[in-house]
Protein backbone atom coordinates (compact mmCIF):
# COMPACT_ATOMS: atom_id res chain seq x y z
CA UNK A 1 0.00 0.00 0.00
CA UNK A 2 1.19 3.73 -0.63
CA UNK A 3 2.02 5.70 2.01
CA UNK A 4 1.14 9.08 0.32
CA UNK A 5 -1.98 9.47 -1.96
CA UNK A 6 -0.38 10.67 -5.71
CA UNK A 7 -1.33 13.47 -7.46
CA UNK A 8 -3.16 10.97 -9.86
CA UNK A 9 -5.08 9.88 -6.87
CA UNK A 10 -6.21 13.10 -5.56
CA UNK A 11 -7.20 13.61 -8.80
CA UNK A 12 -9.03 10.17 -9.09
CA UNK A 13 -10.67 11.09 -5.69
CA UNK A 14 -11.75 14.50 -7.18
CA UNK A 15 -13.72 12.76 -10.04
CA UNK A 16 -15.11 10.13 -7.84
CA UNK A 17 -16.72 13.18 -5.11
CA UNK A 18 -17.54 15.18 -8.51
CA UNK A 19 -19.66 12.14 -9.48
CA UNK A 20 -21.21 11.72 -6.10
CA UNK A 21 -22.11 15.41 -6.34
CA UNK A 22 -23.91 15.01 -9.59
CA UNK A 23 -26.01 12.30 -8.08
CA UNK A 24 -30.02 13.08 -6.81
CA UNK A 25 -30.17 14.61 -3.28
CA UNK A 26 -31.68 11.91 -1.57
CA UNK A 27 -28.84 9.20 -3.74
CA UNK A 28 -26.19 10.94 -2.62
CA UNK A 29 -27.40 11.01 0.87
CA UNK A 30 -27.57 7.39 0.65
CA UNK A 31 -23.87 6.12 -0.98
CA UNK A 32 -22.38 8.86 1.46
CA UNK A 33 -23.85 7.23 4.42
CA UNK A 34 -20.85 5.43 6.85
CA UNK A 35 -21.56 1.82 7.51
CA UNK A 36 -22.91 1.78 11.07
CA UNK A 37 -19.44 0.27 13.51
CA UNK A 38 -20.27 -3.12 16.02
CA UNK A 39 -19.69 -2.89 19.18
CA UNK A 40 -19.76 -6.04 21.54
CA UNK A 41 -19.99 -5.56 25.49
CA UNK A 42 -19.35 -8.64 28.03
CA UNK A 43 -21.71 -7.84 30.62
CA UNK A 44 -24.02 -4.92 30.07
CA UNK A 45 -27.03 -5.08 32.13
CA UNK A 46 -25.59 -4.15 35.35
CA UNK A 47 -24.68 -0.23 36.08
CA UNK A 48 -21.81 0.53 34.16
CA UNK A 49 -22.61 -1.52 31.59
CA UNK A 50 -25.91 0.03 31.52
CA UNK A 51 -24.29 3.42 30.68
CA UNK A 52 -22.06 1.85 27.82
CA UNK A 53 -25.44 0.49 25.91
CA UNK A 54 -26.88 4.25 26.33
CA UNK A 55 -23.35 5.77 25.81
CA UNK A 56 -23.20 3.49 22.66
CA UNK A 57 -26.46 3.92 21.34
CA UNK A 58 -26.41 7.52 21.88
CA UNK A 59 -23.24 7.37 19.12
CA UNK A 60 -25.50 5.18 16.34
CA UNK A 61 -23.16 2.13 17.12
CA UNK A 62 -24.44 -1.52 16.16
CA UNK A 63 -24.43 -2.98 19.36
CA UNK A 64 -24.21 -6.83 20.41
CA UNK A 65 -24.70 -7.58 24.47
CA UNK A 66 -23.36 -11.13 25.69
CA UNK A 67 -24.39 -12.09 29.01
CA UNK A 68 -26.25 -14.97 30.70
CA UNK A 69 -29.83 -13.18 30.41
CA UNK A 70 -30.45 -13.35 34.49
CA UNK A 71 -29.37 -9.44 35.54
CA UNK A 72 -32.36 -6.91 34.53
CA UNK A 73 -33.91 -9.55 31.99
CA UNK A 74 -35.76 -7.28 29.68
CA UNK A 75 -34.03 -4.24 30.70
CA UNK A 76 -33.54 -3.20 26.62
CA UNK A 77 -36.43 -4.41 25.23
CA UNK A 78 -37.49 -2.85 22.14
CA UNK A 79 -34.28 -0.80 22.11
CA UNK A 80 -31.85 -1.43 19.03
CA UNK A 81 -29.30 -4.03 19.85
CA UNK A 82 -28.82 -7.78 20.14
CA UNK A 83 -28.69 -9.75 23.07
CA UNK A 84 -26.77 -13.20 22.78
CA UNK A 85 -27.06 -15.54 26.01
CA UNK A 86 -24.57 -17.63 27.18
CA UNK A 87 -21.83 -18.05 30.38
CA UNK A 88 -18.09 -16.74 29.96
CA UNK A 89 -17.60 -19.39 32.32
CA UNK A 90 -18.73 -22.23 29.37
CA UNK A 91 -16.75 -22.66 26.59
CA UNK A 92 -19.34 -23.78 24.45
CA UNK A 93 -21.65 -20.44 25.24
CA UNK A 94 -18.27 -18.40 24.28
CA UNK A 95 -18.57 -20.09 20.83
CA UNK A 96 -21.73 -18.71 20.11
CA UNK A 97 -19.34 -15.65 19.03
CA UNK A 98 -17.35 -17.66 16.86
CA UNK A 99 -17.44 -16.12 13.17
CA UNK A 100 -18.57 -12.89 13.60
CA UNK A 101 -16.65 -9.34 13.53
CA UNK A 102 -16.89 -6.30 15.51
CA UNK A 103 -15.08 -2.69 15.63
CA UNK A 104 -14.29 -3.27 19.41
CA UNK A 105 -15.41 -5.53 22.62
CA UNK A 106 -15.94 -3.98 25.75
CA UNK A 107 -15.33 -6.78 28.50
CA UNK A 108 -17.01 -5.09 31.50
CA UNK A 109 -17.11 -8.80 33.42
CA UNK A 110 -13.92 -9.98 33.39
CA UNK A 111 -12.22 -10.92 36.98
CA UNK A 112 -9.88 -14.01 36.15
CA UNK A 113 -7.12 -13.82 33.05
CA UNK A 114 -8.62 -17.39 31.98
CA UNK A 115 -12.22 -15.54 31.36
CA UNK A 116 -10.35 -13.34 29.27
CA UNK A 117 -7.79 -15.66 27.99
CA UNK A 118 -11.33 -17.74 26.32
CA UNK A 119 -12.54 -14.88 25.34
CA UNK A 120 -9.33 -13.82 23.33
CA UNK A 121 -9.67 -17.30 21.43
CA UNK A 122 -12.94 -16.99 20.18
CA UNK A 123 -12.13 -12.80 19.29
CA UNK A 124 -8.84 -12.47 18.65
CA UNK A 125 -8.87 -11.36 14.82
CA UNK A 126 -12.45 -10.55 14.68
CA UNK A 127 -12.58 -7.47 16.84
CA UNK A 128 -10.21 -4.12 16.45
CA UNK A 129 -9.53 -3.26 19.73
CA UNK A 130 -10.29 -4.84 23.43
CA UNK A 131 -11.18 -2.83 25.94
CA UNK A 132 -10.98 -4.58 29.99
CA UNK A 133 -12.59 -2.73 32.67
CA UNK A 134 -9.82 -3.13 35.22
CA UNK A 135 -9.33 -0.81 38.67
CA UNK A 136 -7.50 1.15 40.49
CA UNK A 137 -6.71 -1.41 42.92
CA UNK A 138 -3.97 -3.02 40.55
CA UNK A 139 -1.53 -0.61 42.06
CA UNK A 140 0.47 -2.23 45.10
CA UNK A 141 0.50 -1.00 48.42
CA UNK A 142 1.88 1.51 50.06
CA UNK A 143 -0.52 3.64 47.12
CA UNK A 144 0.96 7.09 46.77
CA UNK A 145 -0.89 10.46 46.32
CA UNK A 146 -0.63 11.10 43.29
CA UNK A 147 0.63 7.91 41.43
CA UNK A 148 -0.38 7.31 38.06
CA UNK A 149 -0.56 4.85 35.39
CA UNK A 150 3.44 4.19 35.80
CA UNK A 151 2.78 3.04 39.56
CA UNK A 152 4.03 -0.33 41.35
CA UNK A 153 1.56 -3.09 40.47
CA UNK A 154 0.04 -5.85 43.00
CA UNK A 155 1.14 -9.14 41.94
CA UNK A 156 0.40 -12.59 43.30
CA UNK A 157 3.01 -14.69 45.57
CA UNK A 158 5.33 -16.39 43.42
CA UNK A 159 4.15 -20.15 42.10
CA UNK A 160 0.24 -19.16 42.66
CA UNK A 161 -1.86 -21.17 40.40
CA UNK A 162 -3.74 -18.78 39.32
CA UNK A 163 -5.96 -20.96 37.14
CA UNK A 164 -7.13 -22.75 40.79
CA UNK A 165 -8.16 -19.70 42.10
CA UNK A 166 -11.97 -19.22 42.52
CA UNK A 167 -13.02 -16.80 45.11
CA UNK A 168 -12.25 -13.05 44.68
CA UNK A 169 -11.25 -11.55 47.74
CA UNK A 170 -9.66 -8.05 48.53
CA UNK A 171 -6.51 -9.80 48.34
CA UNK A 172 -6.36 -11.22 45.29
CA UNK A 173 -8.63 -8.91 43.54
CA UNK A 174 -6.36 -5.97 42.08
CA UNK A 175 -3.48 -8.38 41.57
CA UNK A 176 -6.37 -10.95 39.18
CA UNK A 177 -7.43 -7.60 37.55
CA UNK A 178 -4.08 -6.72 36.36
CA UNK A 179 -3.38 -10.24 35.08
CA UNK A 180 -6.69 -9.37 33.16
CA UNK A 181 -5.03 -6.26 31.83
CA UNK A 182 -1.86 -8.37 30.84
CA UNK A 183 -4.12 -11.30 28.72
CA UNK A 184 -5.93 -8.90 26.64
CA UNK A 185 -2.49 -7.30 25.52
CA UNK A 186 -1.08 -10.35 25.12
CA UNK A 187 -4.38 -12.00 23.19
CA UNK A 188 -4.28 -8.51 21.03
CA UNK A 189 -0.89 -6.68 21.46
CA UNK A 190 -1.08 -2.95 20.94
CA UNK A 191 -5.00 -3.11 20.53
CA UNK A 192 -5.71 -3.47 24.34
CA UNK A 193 -7.58 -0.47 26.42
CA UNK A 194 -7.37 -1.04 30.04
CA UNK A 195 -9.34 1.32 32.13
CA UNK A 196 -9.07 1.51 35.72
CA UNK A 197 -11.75 3.47 37.30
CA UNK A 198 -11.71 4.25 40.87
CA UNK A 199 -15.17 4.00 42.83
CA UNK A 200 -17.71 4.14 40.20
CA UNK A 201 -21.04 6.00 41.69
CA UNK A 202 -24.46 6.76 40.58
CA UNK A 203 -27.65 5.62 39.05
CA UNK A 204 -27.95 1.90 39.29
CA UNK A 205 -25.23 1.51 42.38
CA UNK A 206 -25.94 -1.81 43.96
CA UNK A 207 -23.52 -1.13 46.54
CA UNK A 208 -24.64 1.58 48.15
CA UNK A 209 -21.30 3.23 49.03
CA UNK A 210 -21.84 6.60 47.56
CA UNK A 211 -25.88 6.47 47.99
CA UNK A 212 -25.26 6.70 51.61
CA UNK A 213 -23.65 9.70 52.42
CA UNK A 214 -26.67 12.10 50.36
CA UNK A 215 -29.38 9.60 51.39
CA UNK A 216 -27.78 10.34 55.51
CA UNK A 217 -27.09 14.12 55.18
CA UNK A 218 -30.84 14.48 53.87
CA UNK A 219 -32.32 12.30 56.79
CA UNK A 220 -30.59 15.30 59.09
CA UNK A 221 -29.56 15.66 62.17
CA UNK A 222 -26.40 14.76 63.26
CA UNK A 223 -23.97 13.04 60.97
CA UNK A 224 -20.89 10.83 62.14
CA UNK A 225 -17.95 11.25 59.80
CA UNK A 226 -14.60 9.88 59.99
CA UNK A 227 -11.05 11.94 60.05
CA UNK A 228 -11.48 15.55 58.93
CA UNK A 229 -12.82 17.62 56.25
CA UNK A 230 -10.02 17.87 54.38
CA UNK A 231 -9.34 14.68 53.57
CA UNK A 232 -9.25 13.88 49.87
CA UNK A 233 -11.67 11.68 48.46
CA UNK A 234 -12.12 10.83 44.58
CA UNK A 235 -14.93 8.81 42.01
CA UNK A 236 -16.58 8.98 38.47
CA UNK A 237 -19.90 8.98 37.68
CA UNK A 238 -20.85 6.15 36.00
CA UNK A 239 -22.35 8.11 33.21
CA UNK A 240 -18.94 10.08 32.94
CA UNK A 241 -17.33 6.80 32.65
CA UNK A 242 -19.54 5.21 30.05
CA UNK A 243 -19.41 8.17 27.87
CA UNK A 244 -16.03 9.02 28.31
CA UNK A 245 -15.13 5.03 26.92
CA UNK A 246 -17.04 4.74 23.87
CA UNK A 247 -15.22 7.53 22.55
CA UNK A 248 -11.88 6.43 23.92
CA UNK A 249 -13.11 3.12 21.27
CA UNK A 250 -14.35 5.86 18.72
CA UNK A 251 -10.89 7.41 18.50
CA UNK A 252 -9.03 3.83 18.65
CA UNK A 253 -6.71 5.07 21.82
CA UNK A 254 -5.33 2.00 23.64
CA UNK A 255 -3.01 1.98 27.17
CA UNK A 256 -3.80 1.97 30.65
CA UNK A 257 -5.18 4.86 31.66
CA UNK A 258 -7.03 5.69 35.75
CA UNK A 259 -9.75 6.83 35.64
CA UNK A 260 -11.61 8.50 38.95
CA UNK A 261 -12.49 12.11 39.58
CA UNK A 262 -13.51 14.68 39.84
CA UNK A 263 -10.86 17.20 37.65
CA UNK A 264 -10.07 19.20 40.69
CA UNK A 265 -9.80 17.78 44.05
CA UNK A 266 -12.85 17.16 46.31
CA UNK A 267 -12.52 16.81 49.96
CA UNK A 268 -14.55 14.63 52.08
CA UNK A 269 -16.04 18.06 53.49
CA UNK A 270 -17.04 19.46 50.54
CA UNK A 271 -18.64 16.75 49.49
CA UNK A 272 -20.72 16.56 52.52
CA UNK A 273 -21.44 20.05 51.58
CA UNK A 274 -22.85 19.94 48.21
CA UNK A 275 -24.77 16.68 49.87
CA UNK A 276 -26.22 19.18 52.01
CA UNK A 277 -26.89 21.55 49.47
CA UNK A 278 -28.44 19.70 46.86
CA UNK A 279 -30.88 18.17 49.34
CA UNK A 280 -31.60 21.25 51.27
CA UNK A 281 -31.10 19.87 54.90
CA UNK A 282 -29.94 21.05 58.27
CA UNK A 283 -27.81 18.39 58.98
CA UNK A 284 -24.50 18.67 61.12
CA UNK A 285 -21.41 17.01 60.89
CA UNK A 286 -19.45 15.74 63.95
CA UNK A 287 -15.77 14.45 62.66
CA UNK A 288 -14.06 11.76 64.83
CA UNK A 289 -10.52 10.57 64.38
CA UNK A 290 -10.03 7.24 62.71
CA UNK A 291 -8.01 5.89 66.15
CA UNK A 292 -10.90 7.12 67.96
CA UNK A 293 -12.89 5.31 65.45
CA UNK A 294 -11.10 2.17 66.23
CA UNK A 295 -10.88 2.43 69.93
CA UNK A 296 -14.69 2.54 69.62
CA UNK A 297 -14.94 -0.92 67.53
CA UNK A 298 -15.87 0.63 64.09
CA UNK A 299 -13.30 -0.03 60.81
CA UNK A 300 -13.56 3.56 59.33
CA UNK A 301 -12.56 2.18 56.03
CA UNK A 302 -15.78 -0.58 55.96
CA UNK A 303 -18.05 1.96 58.15
CA UNK A 304 -17.45 4.99 56.11
CA UNK A 305 -17.88 4.28 52.70
CA UNK A 306 -16.08 6.43 49.78
CA UNK A 307 -14.11 7.83 52.67
CA UNK A 308 -10.45 6.77 52.61
CA UNK A 309 -8.06 6.92 55.47
CA UNK A 310 -4.82 9.55 54.51
CA UNK A 311 -3.14 7.25 56.52
CA UNK A 312 -1.53 3.43 56.26
CA UNK A 313 -1.10 1.73 53.32
CA UNK A 314 -3.55 2.75 50.65
CA UNK A 315 -3.69 6.37 51.65
CA UNK A 316 -3.20 7.86 47.70
CA UNK A 317 -5.75 5.34 46.79
CA UNK A 318 -8.48 8.83 47.18
CA UNK A 319 -5.44 11.26 45.53
CA UNK A 320 -4.83 9.24 42.04
CA UNK A 321 -3.20 11.56 39.14
CA UNK A 322 -5.75 11.10 36.11
CA UNK A 323 -3.74 13.64 34.16
CA UNK A 324 -3.41 11.14 31.35
CA UNK A 325 -7.45 10.37 31.11
CA UNK A 326 -8.10 14.38 31.01
CA UNK A 327 -5.30 14.66 28.46
CA UNK A 328 -7.36 11.90 26.31
CA UNK A 329 -10.75 13.84 27.08
CA UNK A 330 -12.40 12.79 30.27
CA UNK A 331 -14.76 14.82 31.61
CA UNK A 332 -17.43 15.35 33.97
CA UNK A 333 -20.70 16.06 35.58
CA UNK A 334 -21.62 18.37 37.79
CA UNK A 335 -21.41 17.06 41.60
CA UNK A 336 -24.68 18.45 42.22
CA UNK A 337 -26.22 16.73 39.53
CA UNK A 338 -24.70 12.99 40.72
CA UNK A 339 -26.08 13.22 43.74
CA UNK A 340 -29.54 14.31 42.65
CA UNK A 341 -29.50 11.51 40.13
CA UNK A 342 -28.40 9.02 42.99
CA UNK A 343 -31.06 10.11 45.29
CA UNK A 344 -33.55 10.10 42.68
CA UNK A 345 -32.76 6.92 41.37
CA UNK A 346 -32.96 5.58 45.39
CA UNK A 347 -36.15 7.30 45.90
CA UNK A 348 -37.50 4.61 42.98
CA UNK A 349 -36.27 1.43 44.50
CA UNK A 350 -39.04 -0.55 46.55
CA UNK A 351 -39.31 0.24 49.93
CA UNK A 352 -37.93 -2.75 51.02
CA UNK A 353 -34.94 -2.20 49.40
CA UNK A 354 -34.26 0.96 51.01
CA UNK A 355 -35.10 -0.26 54.17
CA UNK A 356 -31.49 -2.28 53.48
CA UNK A 357 -29.03 0.17 53.21
CA UNK A 358 -26.06 -2.15 51.98
CA UNK A 359 -23.10 0.63 52.50
CA UNK A 360 -22.40 2.89 55.83
CA UNK A 361 -23.55 3.00 59.73
CA UNK A 362 -27.30 1.72 60.80
CA UNK A 363 -28.70 4.49 62.38
CA UNK A 364 -28.58 2.79 65.79
CA UNK A 365 -24.74 1.86 65.54
CA UNK A 366 -24.13 5.65 64.76
CA UNK A 367 -26.38 7.48 67.59
CA UNK A 368 -24.52 4.56 69.84
CA UNK A 369 -21.22 5.74 68.34
CA UNK A 370 -21.92 9.87 68.76
CA UNK A 371 -23.01 9.41 72.10
CA UNK A 372 -19.75 7.08 73.16
CA UNK A 373 -17.67 10.03 72.31
CA UNK A 374 -19.37 12.52 73.92
CA UNK A 375 -18.75 10.23 77.15
CA UNK A 376 -22.73 9.54 77.38
CA UNK A 377 -22.61 5.72 77.25
CA UNK A 378 -21.17 2.71 76.46
CA UNK A 379 -19.38 2.15 72.75
CA UNK A 380 -21.32 0.40 70.56
CA UNK A 381 -20.52 -3.35 70.55
CA UNK A 382 -18.86 -4.58 67.45
CA UNK A 383 -20.42 -7.00 64.45
CA UNK A 384 -19.93 -10.34 65.23
CA UNK A 385 -17.72 -12.31 63.51
CA UNK A 386 -18.94 -14.64 60.86
CA UNK A 387 -19.21 -18.58 61.67
CA UNK A 388 -16.12 -20.40 59.96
Amino acid sequence: MKDRLSRRDLLALAATSGAVLALPRWARAAEAAPAKKKLLILGGTRFLGVALVEAALAKGWELTLFNRGKSNPGLFKGRPLEEIHGDRNVAEDVKKLAGRKWDAVIDTSGYFPRQVRSAMEVLAGNVGQYVFISSISVYATPMKAGMDETAAVMRLPAGTDVDAIKDITGGNYGALKLLCEEAAEKGMPGKALNIRPGYIVGERDGSDRFTYWPVRVRKGGEVLVPGGPTDPIQFIDVRDLGDWTIRMVESGTNGAFNATGPKEKLSMGAFLEACRKETGSKATFTWAPEEKLKELGLTPEGDFPIWVSTKGEEAGIGDVSIARALKAGLTFRPLGETIRSTLAFWDSLPEERRAKMKAGLAPEKETATLAALKGKAPAPAPAAEPKK
